[in-house]
């Protein structure tokens, strides 16, 4: 149970589970949730992350709206290519930013015959930014600065967690890191306290706050928060059985209804009609 020392909002586990694959065939071969769309309210301000293992042909070009998205490259090569003349491969360990906004139009394709694996999270936006322009970010892996711990290392793309700050230039300020355990071994980390948080163990085994229930590979735990924090310190405390590594996700709710159909994310579905209306009268711009 979270509770309150030194000023300090102690995190604990809220909930976990591991995700469950499908196997689709050629050419989207396997794809599982890690966050389920159909519990985003819990999530906010994230919306689903989707576990893809794809051939190229899955995700050709195609349109989105009113979000971001966030593309952790776990294996294989990915090619972006958008209908504003960006083109970029990205590689292990590697991360695409999108920022949607009004309209953006991309394609994200394995290269050549690869086999690529993804982790692609959503980020929604407020109301007030779903009109934001279209933008692409890459962080590559080299560019993330590394803090040591006793034991293990963190990794940050995006937000300032560890004493580092990632590159990562998102419209809503989150935090995105790898954590690495070397070896067994524990380590508390701090987050803001209003931040809502989330795990995904990559491989290892770790036991998250007061919990004694190890977490492995495909594992899945949200945090608890101080859902009327202000952003001081709050601690989370990880233990590693053994050699692990794990993403951790954070960042303060949004806190508005939105409706998710397809490839947009709006406040209404007056808002999702018009999207797609734009989308078939050319609005997005010309095919990728």
């Amino acid at each position: 149970m979270s509770n309150q020392s030194d000023n300090k909002f102690i995190r604990n586990l809220k909930d976990s589970w591991y995700v469950n694959f499908n196997e689709n065939g050629y050419p989207h071969v396997q794809q599982g949730w890690i966050l389920p769309p159909d519990r985003h309210r819990e999530f906010d301000p994230f919306i689903l992350m989707a576990d893809d293992w794809f051939k190229r042909g899955t995700f050709s070009d195609h349109p989105h709206r009113g979000f971001q998205t966030i593309t952790y490259v776990v294996d294989g090569r990915l090619e972006h290519t958008d209908n504003h003349g960006g083109h970029s491969v990205l590689d292990s360990g590697d991360v695409q930013y999108m920022n949607a906004g009004s309209g953006a139009r991309h394609a994200e394709e394995a290269v050549d015959n690869d086999l690529i694996h993804t982790h692609q999270l959503w980020l929604n936006l407020p109301k007030k930014l779903k009109q934001s322009k279209a933008s692409y970010q890459n962080v590559y892996s080299e560019e993330a600065p590394v803090s040591q711990f006793a034991g293990g290392q963190v990794k940050v793309y995006a937000g300032t967690f560890s004493g580092v700050t990632g590159p990562m230039n998102s419209l809503v300020p989150i935090i995105m890191a790898e954590v690495t355990f070397t070896k067994e071994g524990e380590h508390e980390f701090t987050l803001p306290d209003n931040h809502n948080g989330f795990l995904f163990v990559r491989h290892g085994s770790v036991v998250i706050g007061d919990n004694d229930t190890p977490l492995t590979k495909t594992a899945v735990a949200t945090l608890t928060y101080n859902e009327n924090g202000n952003g001081d310190e709050s601690t989370i405390r990880i233990k590693a059985n053994e050699r692990s590594r794990l993403l951790l996700y954070s960042g303060v709710p949004i806190k508005e209804e939105i409706v998710t159909r397809g490839p947009f994310v709006m406040n209404s579905m007056d808002e999702i009609r018009q999207a797609y209306k734009d989308f078939h009268e050319g609005k997005f711009g010309p095919p990728v």
